[in-house]
């Protein structure tokens, strides 16, 4: 385990210096790679080698790598790519508060803000280049829910959705492109939704969709009989929580639900249950929020004058669960 932190930084440059790309999809020679990348010879088989301990490539022969299956998920054009979401969460922007998580045990306070002297979304705000990887990393991050989630709820009886914070529009175009029925809408700031358009119209579905720029915590824009928040409710304290959620139930009609798609974590810990409990200290060092147990979402939900009325685990999106409310 304490290694880890080794690993990630890893991972980071074998995508920074395109190690998957150079070695394709046949068996190469590391000096090769080495030559291709611009970089040195003997330290680049060293990295390889250290790839292929983690399972991300093999050595077929002295200096000869290929590719694993896990590997090729570090190919950024790879269908189910995660290059972007590796370049994020091994960025000082997300590692350099985990250095300060003694400090927020201690003091509740969140590290980043104190590093960066702002907030997590201010940052990005301010840096383009980190916001468009983090919306990257964001959208990768939902393509294993975005492909179970419209069959995994019934969304035909409903007739427009609004995702709300719903960045790029990548889980909103997967419910759209299943129900062919629906319309949607996607709200977010400018910067989360700067990627949406081009997204949505590749994807088929923009003549369906339209992009609300906004801010949750003011209002959620009426209009639609289910509202969607995926990977939202985590960034923020559960005042900020229930501020959001009584936003989307004032805009809410009577019959109209609210789909929360987040991690619930058990009420005693489950070992197997893994990276939530990692996520919930990263939402308390560099956003101020937390993943949440049942208990703590019927709290919140009760707060907004709402109630929790199903939930349904996504075992083929862990460690996601669907939370289905209604006006309380």
């Amino acid at each position: 385990m304490g290694f880890g932190s080794m690993a990630a930084q890893t991972l980071r440059a074998a995508v920074r210096l395109r190690v998957v790309e150079l070695i394709g999809d046949k068996p190469r020679p590391s000096d090769e790679i080495a030559a291709e990348a611009g970089t040195a010879p003997q330290p680049t088989l060293r990295l390889l080698r250290a790839l292929a301990g983690i399972g991300l490539l093999r050595e077929h022969s002295p200096g000869v790598f290929s590719v694993t299956p896990a590997g090729t998920l570090l190919d950024p054009g790879h269908p189910e790519s995660l290059t972007a979401f590796v370049r994020t969460f091994t960025d000082p922007l997300m590692t350099r508060a985990w250095e300060r998580l003694d400090d927020s045990v201690r003091t509740g306070e969140i590290a980043f803000d104190q590093i960066f002297g702002t907030d997590f979304f201010g940052h990005l705000a301010r840096h383009p280049e980190l916001s468009a990887d983090f919306n990257a990393a964001m959208s990768q991050a939902s393509k294993a829910t975005a492909a179970v989630l419209p069959g995994a709820y019934d969304f035909g009886r409903f007739t427009r959705v609004t995702d709300v914070g719903g960045g790029d529009g990548t889980l909103l175009a997967a419910v759209l492109t299943g129900h062919p029925g629906l319309t949607g809408a996607v709200l977010d700031t400018a910067e989360g939704l700067a990627d949406a358009d081009r997204n949505l119209t590749e994807r088929g579905v923009r003549d369906r969709c339209e992009l609300l720029t906004g801010d949750f915590f003011r209002t959620v824009p009426e209009g639609s009989d289910l509202y969607l928040l995926k990977s939202v409710l985590h960034d923020w304290t559960d005042d900020q929580v229930v501020t959001i959620l009584t936003h989307c139930r004032t805009a809410l009609p009577p019959e109209g639900r609210i789909l929360i798609v987040e991690p619930i974590l058990p009420e005693v810990v489950d070992p197997a249950a893994g990276t939530p409990y990692l996520s919930d200290l990263n939402m308390l060092v560099n956003v101020g929020g937390r993943e949440r147990t049942r208990t703590d979402f019927d709290e919140v939900c009760g707060r907004a004058g709402l109630a929790v009325i199903s939930v349904t685990p996504l075992p083929q999106a862990p460690p996601f669960s669907l939370i289905e409310t209604a006006t309380a």
